[in-house]
């Protein structure tokens, strides 16, 4: 028998389509104005970084709460890689993807969700590195100031820790879901500039 669908997963693929698809048209009507020689506009341009931060987001939302499909389903990590690029051009926070060539789905979405929750923790930038070894994935966080949210990371800390939470913490209730669903056991340590996930 199979698994019960993962609505919210289903519902992010989803959106994310058909975001997608909107900022697509969008960026394809930006090059025909640019190709009218209008690039050197100052209202423009901001359309232009706009339009590549949105589908950057999108992209990343898109494997971190889209469906990831059946357990074969994979991707190469050269597209990992662009996306996390796309993301962070112009941003506070770098980060180092290593990883082999091709990995499922599925491990990417856990680790775009730890992301996340690394993300919250370093508000002011840093740097973020992604290691995947044998069996195991390590993330480590490091930044000048960490803002940490004890409730939040208890939440992952401890799986049968109830925490009220609002759209912009959802991705820790979601990591700690994917764990469950993944069977694996997650580990956190958080010191004074440092956060460490690894699982």
């Amino acid at each position: 028998m199979s698994d019960k669908p993962d609505l919210s997963a289903l519902l992010g693929s989803r959106i994310c389509h058909d975001l997608i698809s909107a900022i697509g048209a969008i960026s394809n009507g930006v090059e025909l104005l640019m190709m009218d020689g209008k690039s050197s506009s100052p209202e423009l341009s901001l359309i232009v970084d706009s339009v590549a931060n949105a589908t950057a987001r999108i992209r990343f939302f898109r494997v971190a709460f889209g469906a990831p499909g059946a357990s074969e389903h994979r991707i190469a990590r050269a597209e990992v890689v662009n996306i996390l690029g796309d993301l962070t051009r112009g941003a506070r926070l770098s980060m180092d993807w290593q990883s082999p060539t091709d990995l499922s789905r599925r491990e990417v979405k856990l680790a775009f969700l730890a992301i996340l929750c690394l993300e919250s923790a370093m508000p002011h930038g840093g740097t973020l590195l992604i290691e995947r070894g044998e069996s195991r994935w390590t993330l480590r966080g490091d930044a000048a100031r960490l803002r940490i949210d004890p409730d939040l990371w208890e939440l992952l800390s401890n799986p049968a820790a109830h925490v009220d939470i609002g759209p912009a913490q959802v991705h820790f209730a979601l990591l700690r879901d994917e764990i469950v669903r993944q069977h694996r056991r997650l580990s956190v340590e958080v010191s004074e500039t440092v956060v460490r996930l690894s699982y």
